[in-house]
């Protein structure tokens, strides 16, 4: 995530690597590496069997017809060294196979809790013309393709910066659409109204002066730049002094585009500060 002074930022996630050794006397079963306890299904499931297999060895070494099953366990554990090695290795062999943590995710899926008083969020763009755009706040989905209220050019969520409820959501052609009703939407917006845009195909295409000028002044960044079929997210506000801090953009070209025509798609999340009652 992008940090910026006054806005709530994130640090990357740390990972936990773990290297378990054992003695240099592990003769009696083999060693489990450190790269096997993070490896995905199919190698758990190689160490699984691995295991069941030297299980079976191991009870037919202690209970075989040779000497009686008491005598061979005695023996086995009498050497202090093979039964801290064996314990080591189960020990080892039970931290690899059972259930890895999942990391736990807060609202509209974030690595981080949000401080207090702040809105958490994440946009998403549309993927080319194929994957509707996202927009999540306070773990509500505002729009999305299962909601049914995405479409192509710009989606636009229009948010209460007090209570955080949302105001109205729409979604604007910017191929073959009016500009005027575009227009209509974000002209009005009142002091503090928070701004969620996600782009899905084409964004630009029908934007004129007046439009880039309106983003501009709520922060945008890269209003002025946008062109046919670019990847475009950003959160602002009406009323706004300073450049939002979220904000991305991804211009179509043929020598770095993701898809056939299209850029990749882009994703956003963070946490807005709410505005109080008296700065509204």
């Amino acid at each position: 995530m992008s940090t910026h002074s006054g806005w709530s930022q994130f640090g990357s996630g740390v990972g936990c690597t773990q290297d378990l050794r054992l003695p240099s006397a592990s003769f009696l079963l083999p060693p489990l590496s450190s790269s096997l306890c993070g490896s995905p299904g199919p190698l758990r499931i190689v160490v699984l069997i691995l295991t069941a297999g030297l299980t079976w060895i191991l009870g037919s070494i202690l209970l075989g017809s040779h000497g009686s099953s008491f005598s061979r366990i005695q023996q086995l554990f009498s050497n202090p060294e093979n039964a801290v090695t064996t314990a080591l290795w189960l020990t080892t062999l039970h931290h690899c196979l059972r259930p890895e943590p999942r990391a736990r995710k807060y609202k509209c899926g974030l690595p981080q809790p949000c401080p207090e008083q702040h809105l958490a969020f994440r946009v998403v763009s549309g993927a080319a013309n194929v994957i509707g755009p996202k927009i999540c706040l306070e773990d509500k989905m505002l729009m999305s393709s299962v909601k049914d209220n995405v479409g192509r050019g710009l989606n636009i969520a229009l948010v209460n910066g007090v209570n955080g409820e949302l105001l109205e959501a729409r979604s604007f052609d910017m191929w073959a659409g009016d500009v005027n009703d575009l227009l209509k939407f974000i002209r009005p917006l009142h002091e503090g109204t928070l701004v969620f845009v996600a782009s899905y195909d084409d964004p630009a295409t029908k934007m004129n002066e007046e439009t880039r000028k309106i983003f501009s002044e709520l922060g945008s960044s890269n209003a002025k730049e946008l062109a046919f079929r670019d990847s475009w997210v950003f959160v602002g506000a009406k009323g706004v002094q300073d450049k939002s801090p979220f904000e991305q953009h991804v211009k179509n070209s043929k020598s770095t585009n993701k898809y056939e025509g299209w850029p990749e798609a882009l994703e956003l999340e963070g946490c807005i500060p709410q505005r109080t009652v008296g700065t509204q």
